[in-house]
């Protein structure tokens, strides 16, 4: 039980971490992608849609990806050149995401979508590191999705804090003023910031049906981009900080399922608003003690 517990609990961490590192991309660059709910469940949807109807499950991927790139790239002209308030557009996008993927989803299967299946990226086990006891499973016995998360770490954590790009990144973040007196081109790097975030939440989102669940059903990212928002401010705005943290919330989703397998007495919705409650406490808990880069939010305008 411990074995299938570790293993599920990497699982379930691997979308909240593509979302999380594509929110801190976002946020270092000064803008707060309230949309990222929005963004995971059109890369879910549109993925399971595209590989039912090729058969291919690269070609799934990608549609993920492209959609929910398209959808940052229309946060990104809401609130870097029109200066909308980052929070209502963001919140707009999901409301939008959500009642797309709900109509194309009964316009292309129905109702119920019962026959929408597909097959999944299959578990790849890494030799005899698959047989290490407890972590063999966990670690090494995953799909490609989940080691391309983890695998993208220390490059997102060098592309932050080695590179002069990071830099220039965290300088929109910090002080945008400045940074474009210099000729840093902020909208230019809140836009790429965005469309990067796009890709990674994408693939976070296709993880969902074609890594996991292998069927759609709507609303299926469940709150998992607002989990994301509270990992990037528990990992204190560091890459590895979001990752430890999306291995908590990880756990406790795993944790509500197995749960729930027990059969216990206790009412099965109690064991559903575990990862929100925990959410709520880690963010009580350490929330108020974390440095956000200075313009987080602020909209800004060249003059």
């Amino acid at each position: 039980m411990l074995e299938a517990f570790l293993a599920s609990t990497v699982a379930m961490a691997t979308p909240i971490l593509y979302a999380a590192l594509g929110e801190l991309l976002v946020e270092q660059s000064g803008v707060i992608n309230v949309g990222i709910e929005g963004s995971m469940l059109a890369g879910a949807f549109f993925a399971l849609a595209a590989a039912y109807a090729s058969g291919s499950l690269m070609v799934g991927l990608l549609a993920g990806v492209a959609a929910a790139v398209a959808l940052n790239a229309l946060l990104a002209l809401l609130v870097v050149n029109l200066g909308v308030n980052q929070v209502v557009a963001g919140t707009a996008l999901n409301i939008l995401a959500l009642g797309l993927t709900g109509v194309f989803y009964r316009a292309m299967f129905g109702v119920t979508g019962s026959a929408v299946v597909v097959r999944q990226f299959g578990a790849i086990a890494l030799g005899p590191l698959a047989r290490i006891p407890l972590l063999g499973r966990a670690l090494f016995e995953q799909n490609a999705l989940v080691y391309i998360a983890f695998a993208i770490l220390p490059l997102v954590s060098l592309v932050i804090s080695r590179t002069r790009y990071g830099l220039r990144l965290r300088a929109a973040g910090e002080r945008p003023e400045a940074a474009d007196a210099l000729g840093l081109g902020i909208y230019r790097l809140r836009w790429e910031a965005l469309l990067a975030a796009g890709a990674l939440t994408g693939i976070g989102g296709a993880f969902l049906t074609l890594g996991y669940a292998g069927t759609f059903i709507e609303g299926m990212s469940a709150g998992r981009g607002f989990v994301a928002l509270a990992v990037v401010i528990v990992g204190r705005w560091k890459t590895w900080g979001c990752a430890a943290a999306s291995i908590l919330f990880g756990a406790a989703m795993a944790l509500q399922f197995g749960l729930q397998a027990l059969g216990t007495v206790v009412p099965y919705q109690a064991f559903l608003a575990l990862p929100y409650a925990l959410t709520l406490i880690v963010l009580a808990g350490f929330g108020g003690q974390a440095d956000a880069p200075s313009a987080l939010g602020a909209p800004y305008t060249r003059t």
